[in-house]
């Protein structure tokens, strides 16, 4: 029989791109379709794999020992945890959001401590962020390679100096902070933004009309949902989602009149119920809230040198700019992130400088846009593509590189992750839920991930009063002053009823006290309180 021909089909999608032809034999008894896998598929899996080689290569440090701690207050009582740190009331304590809610339900689930189960979030979240890259970058434009250059400048266009907080996702921090919350609201935001740009130009509504012929609101009251998860997660990354929201929305949104208006009007106020509905914590109490303000100061005191490279996306600002209006989403948005991070600053509530790692969004993304457009390309865009790498091959040489190449590995010396000591040994001693008084920088803000309290917490919280954490700081202060008496020491350890020092090795251990075991890495003491 004479063969039939038929034009082959190519249809983009979401997630490849499948091909349509005419083929015989087994193939075509599956309907001659043949997946192939996008750039940023093959980019995007090799980064994650290489990218969870380096965080499980790397011990966790620093915020890690608070998350692991609320974990295991949670596993402890999932209902009325405790405060992470001390052996108070946890009621108020913004930590126990529904992220990690579930972490404590999985921990009490599986039995395993607060530190496994943190590790084993890094995994997800970046699946999470990854996929949400993804699909905000598509909806910023079709080119296919614009995804796989926002993740390579997202990760390495920061700066010259390390910038190591929760919520800064460049490929450094990324070692040690993939297993936090802010990772995982980081990755919602990119879904969010994604969501609320295809319902701003009215992309995909046919599907949200009901059989009245009058637009649905289930998907803008879902939406609504998402960024109401993203506040009670992590609420100052929240504060950069909605200025994304307001920029998409007023960018693309066209035709306002009554049912659009319903509509987002919907969104938001399923997010305010979703927001006021937690019942552990009352999100909107923090806006007030400055008992951390101090601690962020150094974000602007460090902000040129910890971001300048992501300014090689100015030009592609300005471009989007030109060529459209001032309508653009990520212009609008870049310029409402400056707005608040000025505000932060002139007004002394320094918190708000933590979406500093979100307001490099705008600026990396619209130049991975640019420089996914096809060739031939014009002078003005090669030298900004040459700048670009020039830039990252900075970033990488300086403070990137050093996250995912093995000192072994490494020729130059390259700045390597910060690699804490562990604690494993002090919880074989001391039991869940003892206090312990402890000084030094590294101890005190890990040994609560392993279930025991401290007598002092070392971070503010809600559900403590200022006053009262500043006055038992005091009293671990004047515990371990070496003028200090037995008498003032007991007074003290019986105050908060603790059991157990964890002193560095500059420390005299007091008289009272019976060493119980050492480290041989950092030279810490443990000893019982007599």
């Amino acid at each position: 029989m004479p063969q039939t021909h038929t034009t082959s089909t190519v249809r983009k999608a979401a997630v490849g791109t499948l091909v349509r032809r005419t083929v015989q034999g087994a193939t075509a008894l599956r309907g001659g379709r043949v997946w192939h896998p996008t750039p940023y598929q093959v980019f995007g899996f090799l980064f994650y794999l290489v990218m969870l080689l380096a965080y499980w290569a790397v011990p966790l440090c620093c915020d890690a020992g608070q998350h692991a701690a609320v974990v295991e207050r949670l596993s402890a009582n999932l209902l009325h945890p405790r405060h992470p740190m001390a052996d108070l009331p946890g009621a108020g304590s913004p930590y126990y959001s529904p992220y990690a809610v579930a972490q404590g339900a999985f921990a009490r689930l599986t039995g395993l401590g607060g530190w496994e189960v943190v590790r084993l979030a890094g995994p997800l979240n970046l699946l999470v962020l990854l996929t949400g890259i993804g699909r905000f970058v598509r909806v910023l434009t079709p080119r296919p390679w614009a995804p796989v250059l926002a993740l390579g400048a997202m990760t390495l266009l920061w700066g010259t100096e390390r910038a190591w907080w929760s919520g800064y996702l460049s490929l450094m921090s990324m070692t040690g902070n993939l297993g936090y919350p802010s990772a995982f609201a980081i990755g919602l935001t990119f879904w969010a933004w994604a969501w609320t740009g295809v319902r701003a130009r009215g992309e995909g509504l046919v599907r949200y009309v009901g059989p009245s012929g009058l637009p649905g609101f289930a998907g803008y009251a879902g939406l609504g949902a998402l960024y109401g998860l993203i506040l009670l997660i992590h609420p100052i990354t929240a504060a950069a989602a909605v200025l994304g929201a307001v920029a998409f929305v007023t960018g693309w949104q066209r035709g306002w009149g009554a049912a659009v208006a319903v509509r987002w009007g919907l969104a938001a106020g399923t997010a305010v119920l979703v927001a006021a509905w937690w019942p552990y914590f009352d999100v909107f109490a923090l806006a007030g809230n400055r008992s951390v303000d101090w601690m962020h100061r150094r974000l602007y005191e460090q902000l040129l040198g910890q971001f300048w490279l992501a300014l090689l996306g100015l030009p592609a600002l300005w471009l989007r700019r030109r060529r459209g209006s001032w309508r653009d989403p990520l212009v609008l948005l870049f310029a409402l992130d400056c707005l608040l991070v000025g505000y932060g600053w002139f007004s002394g509530h320094y918190t708000y400088g933590r979406i500093l790692g979100l307001t490099l969004v705008p600026l990396q993304f619209a130049l991975a846009v640019e420089l996914a457009a096809p060739r031939p390309w014009g002078r003005a865009r090669r030298v900004l593509g040459g700048a670009a790498v020039a830039g990252a091959c900075v970033g990488f040489l300086t403070v990137q590189g050093g996250a995912v190449v093995p000192r072994a590995l490494d020729p130059i010396g390259l700045e390597q992750p910060s690699r804490w000591p562990s604690y494993a040994w002090v919880a074989r001693h001391v039991g869940k839920g003892e206090v312990i008084i402890s000084d030094g920088h590294f101890a005190p803000r890990s040994i609560p991930g392993y279930g025991p309290n401290l007598a002092a917490p070392i971070w503010p919280d809600p559900a403590l009063d200022e006053r009262v954490r500043e006055r038992r700081v005091a009293d671990v202060r004047a515990y371990l002053s070496p003028t200090s008496t037995r008498a003032e020491r007991i007074t003290v350890a019986r105050r908060y009823h603790a059991r157990w020092l964890l002193l560095t090795r500059w420390k005299r251990v007091p008289e009272e006290a019976v060493v119980v075991a050492w480290s041989g890495t950092s030279g810490e003491v443990l000893a019982r309180i007599g």
